[in-house]
């Protein structure tokens, strides 16, 4: 009878010890899968971002390029760079919408957004001075954006993001 019963005993202990292992090793299998998945998400967050604002400083170049070329009589050039101001913008605005699908950040978002609106005011920009001022705010808006998804994609997993 002892030996029945210390067999139970072996064999009980013996499964529980596989159940837990097993448990763990599940646990520990999610756990590497999830943070996989998170540094994944914040790789492509780091590429969209920085395509975003680097698409964001052609447009502005190829704004500002257009605007001096308005000034001359030259029509060949003047549709050239209508035609590159426009894929530029075309380009940015598809960085924005792969910004877009990574992130549901508000503030992150809305500061996308705003980047634009200093390159339609160079669009009209009636003297040198006034474009000149409304470049120095599209890179300062842009700087804004690149400060808060810096602090974004720096923020550990799990963990608020601190400004």
């Amino acid at each position: 009878m002892d030996g029945v019963l210390t067999g139970v005993i072996a064999i009980s202990g013996t499964l529980a010890g596989s159940s837990l292992t097993y448990l763990f090793g599940l646990l520990a299998t999610r756990r590497t899968e999830r943070v996989a998945r998170e540094e994944r998400l914040r790789q492509e967050r780091i590429s969209a971002y920085v395509a975003f604002a680097g698409a964001m400083t052609e447009l502005r170049q190829s704004v500002i390029a257009k605007w001096f070329l308005k000034q001359r009589d030259d029509e060949e050039k003047k549709r050239a760079a209508y035609t590159e101001s426009d894929k530029r913008g075309a380009a940015a605005d598809h960085a924005r919408l792969r910004m877009q699908m990574l992130t549901d950040d508000a503030e992150l978002l809305r500061l996308a957004d705003v980047t634009f609106e200093p390159i339609k005011e160079l669009h009209d920009s009636p003297d040198v001075a006034t474009l000149r001022k409304h470049e120095e705010h599209s890179q300062a808006v842009l700087s804004a954006f690149i400060q808060a998804a810096g602090q974004q994609v720096r923020a550990l997993p799990g963990r608020p993001v601190t400004p």
